[in-house]
């Protein structure tokens, strides 16, 4: 998950959460009503450390898990110790929501689907994403060629954005889910009903799941509560994810009581304050969208990495590579595009 650390960060719910944030330890499982928990899930690579996974006890209906994490042998053994906290099992689950289609996220879905027999359920974009996961990375591969990235950077911006990028899952191209999470719907597990909210932005099927009568968002990485998720991370499309994931923004604040809602977030900490946050992580864009109008003023017909150099980003762009240095070139290309700019960049030989 491409990241930069946010200003107008809100406090934490769970001083636990916060305190294993901080100390780069994993957080103990926590129950957040009678029937609801979050377990966390160690990250197989990468930051951030973890995956916050929750558990619904469904009664009757089995039990749901939100988010699993990743399907790495560790992760899976962490995500059944945290079950077997809770007097519960693997075999238990009879359903899996997944808020998008990330790894860290998504990977250990299928593991529980075939393991089980328990229900996927997704949104059909990010669902149609992964089944065109081939093709798509041909594109963004000959896409990245023309960004003006160093020669000796390329290779590895090749690697991780085009066709070496691994699939979300083991046969993309035959993919299937059981239940489509279409924005407006619900999904009832037992005496608990989610809404879906669709949040496109981050990738373009993410999901929110809200359960009003709790006062509770699963906010996936649509709203984190330090971490600016990047956007445009799953799939191309022709919309501008940015301005998607603004319009998500401003939905999401606009929820009902949103400024009382757990936010319930899919790494980190749990937090109240939603209208706050989302109008600090728009302030976030809208900020980086100036520093490109700048970059664009000072240069003349410069590569898409000519313009990303001169924009603040976190440690700064000297300092990446791989996919943290192609997710930045790419979302400059998404801030030219809102500026409607596009013409004045050119595509490098």
């Amino acid at each position: 998950m491409a990241r930069g650390v946010s200003t107008g960060i809100p406090g934490a719910i769970s001083a636990a959460q916060a305190a294993a944030l901080r100390g780069g330890a994993l957080p103990p499982v926590e129950r957040l009503r009678p029937g609801l928990w979050s377990i966390p899930v160690p990250f197989a690579v990468g930051v951030p450390d973890f995956t916050l996974c929750y558990a619904i006890d469904g009664g009757a209906a089995g039990l749901a898990l939100i988010d699993p994490g990743w399907s790495d042998p560790g992760s899976l053994t962490a995500l059944e110790h945290g079950l077997t906290a809770i007097g519960r099992r693997i075999d238990d689950v009879s359903l899996v929501l997944i808020t998008h289609l990330h790894l860290d996220h998504l990977g250990a879905a299928t593991v529980i689907r075939n393991r089980t027999g328990a229900s996927l359920a997704m949104h059909p974009l990010d669902v149609g994403h992964i089944r065109g996961w081939a093709a798509e990375r041909v594109d963004d591969a000959e896409e990245a060629r023309g960004w003006g990235v160093p020669s000796a950077l390329l290779p590895g911006v090749l690697a991780a954005w085009g066709t070496g990028r691994g699939a979300p899952v083991p046969d993309p191209e035959h993919f299937a889910v059981d239940l489509d999470l279409i924005d407006g719907m619900t999904v009832d597990i037992g005496d608990t009903r989610l809404g879906v909210v669709h949040t496109p932005g981050h990738t373009d099927g993410h999901v929110c799941l809200l359960d009003e009568a709790d006062g509770i968002l699963f906010s996936g990485d649509h709203v984190l509560p330090r971490i600016n998720p990047g956007v445009g991370l799953g799939g191309r499309t022709q919309r501008n994810p940015l301005d998607d994931a603004i319009r998500s923004l401003e939905r999401v604040a606009r929820l009902p009581d949103a400024g009382r809602l757990v936010v319930a977030p899919g790494h980190e900490y749990r937090f109240r304050g939603l209208p706050d946050r989302a109008a600090a992580l728009i302030a976030h864009r809208a900020e980086r969208t100036a520093h490109v109008a700048r970059a664009l003023d000072a240069l003349d017909r410069p590569t898409l990495y000519d313009v990303a150099s001169l924009v603040p980003f976190h440690g700064g762009i000297g300092s990446m590579s791989g996919f943290l240095l192609a997710s930045a070139v790419a979302q400059t290309g998404y801030h030219v595009r809102a500026l409607g700019r596009e013409d004045e960049v050119r595509i490098a030989d």
